[in-house]
């Protein structure tokens, strides 16, 4: 194996292990000690890819929120309908949250991130733009209401949607996530669908749901 080949490697177990100490003991309780130990390596090999816990967390951050926003980019890269493309982004980071370490992880950091020297806004900031994107194609598929505020929409769905997980995750480790993102929709759904396609769309989150927990060939 090349040098590179290993600095990447190495960089990539010490990023996995840490995510596995932040997301058992929270930011603050966490030493990179027990980075170290969950990542195997030494805290010279840890030194020289991060010189600092907080550079650490920011970069579990950063390869979470590009694992999720990937998501969101592949729903609008194949023209899903604006609005199901929505709901469906909603229960696909479910599934992240649930599945994926780096992601969980990341989430939790995100919330944590108050205690860091700068703000870690980007994620709110670029979630609430990609909601906006959605909406204004729903809005153009004319399945949203041309008088929903954009913004405003897009800014509720995000804290809302922060709210969810983070309540699921207290309360049942994510074990209910599903269920309880179908009820937010269940209230959001009526603010959002146009009334001449309400029949059509007042189901679409159990119907995304539905599709999603089917076995895929």
């Amino acid at each position: 194996m090349s040098q590179q080949a290993r600095a990447i490697e190495t960089r990539a177990a010490i990023i996995r292990g840490a995510a596995e100490a932040f997301e058992q003991r929270g930011y603050g309780s966490t030493s990179l000690a027990q980075v170290s130990a969950a990542a195997g390596v030494t805290k010279g090999a840890l030194y020289f890819h991060f010189d600092s816990k907080e550079a650490l967390a920011v970069a579990i951050i950063d390869a979470q929120h590009e694992k999720s926003v990937g998501a969101g980019r592949a729903l609008l890269d194949h023209n899903v309908p604006g609005l199901r493309a929505l709901v469906s982004m909603s229960y696909e980071l479910a599934r992240q949250l649930r599945d994926d370490l780096i992601v969980s992880a990341g989430v939790r950091l995100t919330i944590e991130a108050v205690n860091f020297s700068t703000p870690v806004s980007a994620p709110y900031l670029d979630w609430m733009v990609a909601c906006e994107e959605f909406l204004r194609r729903g809005i153009a598929d004319g399945d949203v209401a041309p008088t929903v505020d954009v913004p405003a929409a897009a800014r509720f769905f995000t804290a809302g949607f922060t709210g969810v997980q983070v309540v699921s995750d207290v309360l049942t480790r994510r074990g209910d996530i599903d269920q309880r993102l179908t009820e937010m929709w269940s209230l959001m759904l009526p603010g959002l669908v146009a009334p001449e396609r309400w029949d059509d769309l007042k189901n679409l989150a159990v119907e995304v749901q539905r599709e999603r927990s089917r076995p895929q060939p």
